[in-house]
């Protein structure tokens, strides 16, 4: 195959996406729910009105089967208010028909990390006091999140996401995972509002040597870092997928997100267990600025808002196989064979 071919077979490519709207493409939750057949859901309850710290968090501990029973860090932070962006909806999406309160966070100025600022706590399903009867093999879950016109993103800072196991420490705050008590893939934001995934999980070094991968001896991995950004002053929506490995002794989980209904980032070939006892039990509402000492601290107070959140589950965990680095071969053959692909799937993945 000559170079001009090649060249004209990605030219194509080019035209292709440049022609299909993103809006088109953007896949709600649900309809992701159903590719990976996730046929349990849920939603968490919003009241219809709007509630003091103190009734906020007397509907959280009725409602939404919070480990413990209990709020871990913050409940004095929480408090359901009028949606402060209703003419600001997530791009592509139809607007809220309703006028629902939305539940904010309160950050206060100087706070960092979940002991001065921030809320913790770690939902296990739905209105479920135990877990012992719960737990996924895959889960999605989904909110939209909004954040002050002003907000200042300082270093980053943690937002929820998904958590496994029954080990209500582990996990987070410097405790390295050993992959046989708990699992956890928050998200961050970074400077300038870049994101990622966050994962508590057990890490290689052939791993940690992968592009995408940043690994801290005493922290979490970051994954795919500035593969989206959030926007301050409107809705973004997140959409958070986690299959575990399966047998526990493989590299095969997957982790992959959304984000305003396109494709962000994959991670494949993880192994975020390492027995089966650990499955994915519920959302990890963790949010704070940091971060552990004042470097990270927010100047200001200010806030964040959540609305919107919602589950869905399978026992069934990855079913992919391990998918080492693809051979590099320089050849045009290659080349072509890879267009070749883009071009069957541009359709499907836009971007």
């Amino acid at each position: 195959m000559t170079y001009s071919t090649s060249t004209a077979l990605v030219s194509g490519l080019a035209l292709l996406l440049a022609l299909v709207s993103p809006a088109s493409c953007q896949t709600p939750a649900a309809s992701l729910a159903s590719s990976y057949s996730l046929t349990t859901s849920t939603a968490l309850p919003f009241p219809t009105s709007t509630m003091a710290p103190e009734d906020a968090e007397k509907l959280l501990v009725a409602d939404w089967g919070l480990g413990k029973g209990r709020i871990q860090e913050g409940k004095t932070t929480l408090a359901f208010v009028a949606d402060p962006f209703p003419d600001h909806p997530v791009p592509g999406f139809e607007p809220a028909s309703d006028t629902a309160p939305v539940l904010r966070v309160t950050y206060p100025a100087g706070s960092f990390s979940h002991d001065t600022g921030g809320v913790q706590f770690y939902n296990l399903w739905n209105n479920t006091a135990s877990a012992s009867d719960v737990g996924f093999g895959s889960l999605l879950l989904e909110y939209e999140i909004a954040f002050d016109e002003t907000f200042d993103w300082v270093k980053g800072g943690k937002l929820p996401g998904l958590r496994g196991g029954l080990d209500s420490t582990g996990c987070s705050g410097g405790n390295e995972p050993a992959g046989d008590a708990c699992f956890s893939t928050r998200l961050m934001w970074r400077k300038g509002g870049e994101g990622e995934v966050y994962a508590y999980m057990p890490t290689t070094q052939a791993l940690c040597d992968e592009d995408e991968i940043t690994c801290n001896d005493d922290y979490g991995v970051s994954i795919a870092r500035g593969s989206f950004g959030f926007v301050a002053g409107k809705w973004n929506r997140i959409a958070l997928l986690v299959q575990l490995n399966n047998p526990p002794d493989a590299s095969n989980g997957n982790v992959q997100l959304y984000y305003n209904g396109l494709p962000a980032l994959t991670q494949q070939n993880l192994r975020l267990r390492t027995t089966s006892d650990v499955l994915a039990n519920g959302l990890f509402f963790s949010t704070f600025f940091g971060g552990s000492d004042e470097t990270w601290a927010t100047p200001n107070a200010t806030h964040t808002y959540f609305r919107n959140i919602g589950m869905w589950g399978s026992a069934e965990a990855s079913t992919g196989s391990i998918n080492n680095h693809a051979r590099r071969n320089g050849g045009p053959d290659m080349i072509v064979v890879l267009v070749a692909m883009g071009l069957a799937v541009a359709v499907a993945w836009v971007c």
